[in-house]
C-alpha cells in the first residue's frame, strides 16, 4: 500500500522556520521525483519545490527561492522541506507529491502551516 505522510506543520511566527517531512512507503522511493505543493486560503495550488530521485537536482518557485530548501534521504524514504524566513503569505496546506515512471503519482494528505503573530 502506497503512503505519503507529511508531518512537521504547525503555527509559527513571521520570520520563523519549520521543517516538513514526507515519509513514503509502498514504492521505490529513489525512483520518484518528489514535489512539495501548497494551497493557501483562497489561492490556487502552487508547486513550491521539486527534487529529482537522486537528490542532485532541485528547483523552486520564485516565491520561496532562497528561503526554502528541499532535500531527501533515500535510505530513510523521506523527503524534507526546510522553510525559513516564513511570512503570512506562506500560510497554506503543504502537500507532498511523488511522481514515478509508467506514469504513477501519489499525494500525501497534507500538513497545515500557519504563519501568524
Amino acid at each position: 500500500q502506497v503512503q505519503l505522510v507529511e508531518s512537521g506543520g504547525g503555527l509559527v511566527q513571521p520570520g520563523g522556520s519549520l521543517r516538513l517531512s514526507c515519509a513514503a512507503s509502498g514504492f521505490t522511493f529513489s525512483d520518484a521525483v518528489i514535489m512539495w505543493y501548497r494551497r493557501g486560503p483562497g489561492k490556487a495550488r502552487e508547486l513550491v519545490a521539486r527534487i529529482a530521485g537522486s537528490g542532485g537536482s532541485a528547483t523552486y518557485a520564485e516565491s520561496v527561492k532562497g528561503r526554502f530548501t528541499i532535500s531527501r534521504d533515500n535510505a530513510k524514504n523521506t523527503a524534507y522541506l526546510q522553510m525559513t524566513s516564513l511570512s503570512v503569505e506562506d500560510t497554506a496546506v503543504y502537500y507532498c507529491y511523488a511522481s514515478l515512471p509508467l506514469p504513477r503519482s501519489y499525494w500525501g494528505q497534507g500538513t497545515q502551516v500557519t504563519v501568524s503573530s
